[in-house]
């Protein structure tokens, strides 16, 4: 089978508008809209204060160590984390917004190497044995606790699963209610023919599993300790 094609396809349609008991339609389809949304009510009129005490709140639950700092201080807040976890080596991604909040000497360290920089395969080598991956947060959920990183390029996803802990840099221009906020977004981008990323990752703190007799477990796929540096005047 070639690349691409889909197979069956008018077929499996046909049948689906037959189980439905009706015509299959094939033009004038709209989107619905729903006179009752109930889901932009969530934290609608919420400061920006209140979605980070509603964020910092919910890290408790997902395990996820949270500080505040200013722009001019993120580097030592950086380094106070990595302190804290014992961390060395640092990997990257390659976002102008590290260069933008004041972070150039950071990358230009020794020890902190930046995600594509080297070949792929070097690439993820070089993250699988860094202590820490530290990334800027696109959008940052509230209710859940969640970054959002759009990947691609220099922003590799490997960079917030294999070290063996993960900062999230999260200005406070990012952060939203929740999901309704984001996917809007994500298909606004789509709509107005923006390129989105193939991979976008939803991050809620370290890995868990609680798979074996209801025993959570922190960190077994992934990072086992996860901090968010929310930087307050940006």
């Amino acid at each position: 089978m070639a690349e691409g094609t889909m197979q069956n396809r008018e077929s499996f349609l046909n049948n689906i508008a037959e189980k439905l008991g009706r015509d299959r339609r094939s033009e004038n389809v709209d989107r619905p809209l729903y006179s009752i949304e109930p889901q932009w009510d969530v934290m609608k009129e919420f400061s920006r204060e209140e979605l980070i005490g509603v964020l910092k709140e919910h890290c408790k639950t997902i395990h996820t160590d949270v500080k505040e700092t200013t722009a001019a201080q993120l580097e030592s807040a950086i380094d106070e984390v990595m302190g804290e976890y014992q961390a060395d080596k640092a990997v990257t991604w390659d976002d102008p917004r590290f260069s933008d909040f004041g972070l150039t000497p950071f990358l230009e360290r020794s020890d902190v190497d930046v995600w594509g920089a080297f070949p792929d395969d070097e690439n993820i080598k070089i993250t699988e044995k860094a202590d820490v991956g530290i990334t800027f947060a696109d959008y940052t959920l509230a209710e859940s606790g969640t970054v959002v990183l759009m990947n691609g390029g220099g922003r590799g996803q490997s960079v917030s699963l294999l070290p063996t802990y993960y900062i999230a840099l999260i200005p406070v221009s990012t952060i939203v209610p929740r999901m309704t906020q984001v996917t809007k977004k994500i298909h606004e981008k789509a709509a107005a023919g923006n390129r989105v990323p193939s991979c976008i990752n939803f991050i809620s703190g370290p890995s868990n599993s609680a798979d074996i007799e209801m025993n959570l477990v922190v960190g077994v796929h992934g990072p086992v300790r996860a901090s968010y540096i929310i930087i307050l005047d940006r």
